[in-house]
């Protein structure tokens, strides 16, 4: 049965990507969860441009556990996206081959081995020429990941989406927790100085001494009072100009987002973005060469009716469409081969 359900993913035809499960034919609630029901890495030889990975870890959470379930948790809600985005006017399982990729198997109770494999794995998966869209997860595994991109394209601009700096020294003497990741990519000088933003961030923190410390590593910080205040296209083509044509990384975690728009993760903060300012912020971001992402801290257990999963789902959607555009704009613009 299980047979029967896979095969109705569309097959390629000639060198075309092979894309989801067709919802016309299987239900949606019928067969494998994977993400956006595309086929599994194995089921496209072991090749693709964009892989979906998920990182079931949460040893680094300082509040809430819960997030080493959010990257099922994302695929299960995925079940219910289409292959067409009209936001940005895009067939993105078409234009390249996006898989899912399943789960990197880290360890739970050794962060510091846990930080290893994820960077390893990341390493080998870049290596093979596809670009990441991780699915967390703690904040915790940004860290290895910015690792690996830093390996194959030198510091990378970062656009991070979250309520918290994490740019924290240390949690109870820890250096590797969900709120030191970037303070750790800074001093290992995985990041571009001149192209650091965060976006979303509110609430208290613990001195201003945080602010000053955030500033020194070279970050520009977008609050949520900036993005209502200025609206989205305002706050977008400020980014935009920050990042220019730099290898961009981007980091979501799901808490940037009000918890009316996403009650199931670790540490909410009231006052946040709604899932539209987020998603059309990322939508405005197609000119900016995006080489991989991460989206972490999805909580299913703290999610009512999987609002949080929802949400996180087409975050994930948004920025696979972004990568999926620049690999086939890129594809076009390569010179065709010369004739014998």
């Amino acid at each position: 049965m299980i047979s029967s359900l896979t095969s109705n993913a569309p097959e390629p035809q000639g060198g075309a990507p092979r894309g989801p499960v067709d919802s016309s034919r299987v239900p949606r609630y019928a067969g494998p969860a994977t993400f956006a029901r595309l086929p599994r890495l194995d089921e496209t030889g072991g090749r693709t441009d964009v892989a979906v990975v998920g990182v079931p870890f949460d040893t680094g959470v300082s509040y809430r556990p819960g997030a080493r379930f959010g990257g099922n948790a994302i695929r299960e809600a995925s079940r219910l996206l289409r292959p067409y985005n009209p936001a940005q006017d895009a067939s993105p399982f078409a234009l390249a081959q996006v898989a899912d990729a399943g789960d990197i198997a880290v360890n739970p109770f050794d962060i510091g081995e846990a930080v290893e494999t994820v960077e390893h794995v990341a390493g080998e998966i870049l290596d093979s020429g596809a670009r990441m869209m991780t699915l967390g997860g703690d904040h915790t595994i940004a860290l290895p990941l910015l690792r690996a991109m830093a390996r194959k394209h030198g510091p990378v601009a970062l656009l991070h989406f979250d309520a918290h700096l994490d740019t924290w020294d240390t949690y109870f003497g820890a250096a590797y927790t969900h709120g030191t990741p970037f303070r750790r990519a800074s001093e290992e000088g995985l990041l571009d100085t001149a192209a650091l933003s965060h976006v979303g961030t509110r609430g208290p923190l613990y001195g201003k001494q945080d602010l000053d410390d955030d500033a020194k590593m070279g970050f520009g910080i977008v609050t949520s009072a900036d993005v209502m205040r200025r609206g989205v296209d305002e706050v977008t083509d400020q980014l935009r100009q920050r990042i220019g044509d730099r290898p961009l990384y981007v980091s979501v975690d799901i808490d940037v987002l009000d918890p009316a728009h996403a009650p199931g993760t670790g540490t909410p903060e009231a006052g946040g973005l709604t899932s539209r300012e987020l998603l059309e912020i990322l939508r405005g971001l197609s000119d900016c060469n995006l080489v991989s992402a991460d989206l972490v801290e999805v909580a299913p257990a703290y999610d009512h009716a999987e609002i949080t999963s929802v949400a996180a789902s087409h975050t994930a959607y948004e920025l696979t469409t972004l990568m999926t555009r620049q690999i086939a704009a890129a594809r076009e613009a390569e010179p065709a081969p010369e004739r014998p």
